[in-house]
């Protein structure tokens, strides 16, 4: 991904940097209409993306003509079906949106505070070689500045998920989200809270478990009751350990060892490893008709939504800012849209929205070492 103009916020990124070599790209497929000839650069960047060696992709844009979607490339490499628009797919952290999204409604009904430290919630949790608990906000785990070590940076998980071996042989263990925040405890802090920033999926880890405090259920039931459910999210889930993708699904491939290695089917495994970072299953129009609720403000207060839009600079790049759960990016054309991107085995996806909610997008490529995701943003909104 062009890292000049968006992030992918993967989970497991030792894969996302292999290189393949580049297939033939296969015609594309469009569905809608739209009455002045739009998404002729989105099109192209979704052909350009087969054409480097994405297996496949599918996206759907959503704005005040209606709803267009495309696929491109293979949703099967061994039997060479196409992708779907109507595919579901892992988000990978889109997740964190929603996990952002349940918080600040928590806090617009006065069950939490954003300044609430995590010792107020989760006591003696986030402790160990210099984290303090008692010295993070809330809001410093939505916005990434509160230095807790991410613990897919750790060595030994990094070492398991990130080779074949590995990876074929713990696809299917369970990871408990205290495991995971137990992980990262054996590092030492990033930064002082609130000195810096640094993209950890521990801050979201630790989030779902804030959720599962206030309220007594866990964080999935609660983006269940009331993100999924009002929304008529369909296609949305949260499998917890469940290893497989719900049908109409293409395979999700990755490559472990370099672009004249083998393509390996990593689409079954136990998404327990990413948790509240990142388990979600999700698709195009979903994702749209989120966004779109989100920043039309149906899902939040103003003050709450303003709160989410209040952004932090980052490492990632001059033109990209981080809210709460929400990336805000400056395309090349000097459009501003809002919304995250996500990577797991086997997915790579990216779905913004502009300001007002009204034009969205939503992609995903079913492999996870190659593809450009900005190039299909800044044909869609420039």
């Amino acid at each position: 991904m062009g890292e000049d103009m968006r992030v992918r916020t993967t989970l497991v990124g030792a894969t996302a940097l292999l290189l393949t070599a580049a297939l033939a790209a296969p015609a594309v497929a469009a569905t809608g209409t739209h009455p002045h000839g739009g998404h002729a650069g989105t099109r192209k960047a979704v052909e350009a993306a087969v054409a480097a060696g994405v297996p496949g992709v599918t996206a759907t844009a959503k704005d005040a003509h209606g709803t267009w979607s495309t696929t491109a490339g293979v949703g099967d490499l061994r039997t060479g079906e196409p992708r779907s628009t109507a595919d579901r797919y892992r988000v990978g952290s889109i997740t964190k949106s929603f996990v952002a999204t349940v918080l600040l409604q928590l806090e617009a009904e006065g069950r939490l505070s954003l300044d609430d430290t995590v010792d107020r919630w989760l006591p003696g949790v986030v402790r160990g070689h210099g984290h303090d608990g008692r010295r993070i906000t809330v809001r410093q785990l939505l916005n990434h500045t509160s230095g807790i070590y991410n613990y897919t940076a750790d060595k030994d998980f990094d070492r398991i998920y990130s080779s074949r071996d590995g990876f074929h042989r713990h696809r299917y263990d369970t990871l408990t989200p205290r495991r995971l925040v137990e992980i990262a405890m054996t590092h030492k802090p990033d930064f002082t809270p609130g000195e810096s920033w640094n993209y950890s999926n521990t801050n979201y880890v630790v989030a779902g478990m804030v959720i599962e405090k206030v309220t007594g259920r866990t964080y999935a039931a609660e983006i269940t009751r009331r993100i999924i459910a009002p929304l008529h999210l369909k296609a949305t889930s949260l499998p917890g350990t469940k290893i497989t993708v719900p049908q109409p699904s293409s395979r999700a491939y990755s490559k472990f060892s370099g672009p004249k290695g083998p393509t390996d089917d990593v689409t079954t495994f136990n998404p327990s490893l990413a948790a509240s970072a990142g388990e979600m299953i999700s698709n195009s129009a979903d994702l749209d008709r989120f966004y779109s609720a989100l920043l039309g403000g149906k899902l939040l207060p103003a003050h709450q939504l303003k709160e989410m839009k209040t952004t932090v600079r980052t490492t990632i790049s001059p033109r990209v800012r981080y809210g709460l759960g929400l990336m805000d990016t400056r395309l090349g054309c000097g459009v501003h849209v809002w919304g995250h991107g996500g990577g797991i085995f086997g997915s790579t996806s990216e779905a913004d929205v502009t300001a007002d909610g009204r034009h969205a997008l939503a992609v995903n490529f079913n492999g996870d070492w190659t593809g450009d995701t900005a190039a299909a943003v800044e044909g869609e909104f420039c």
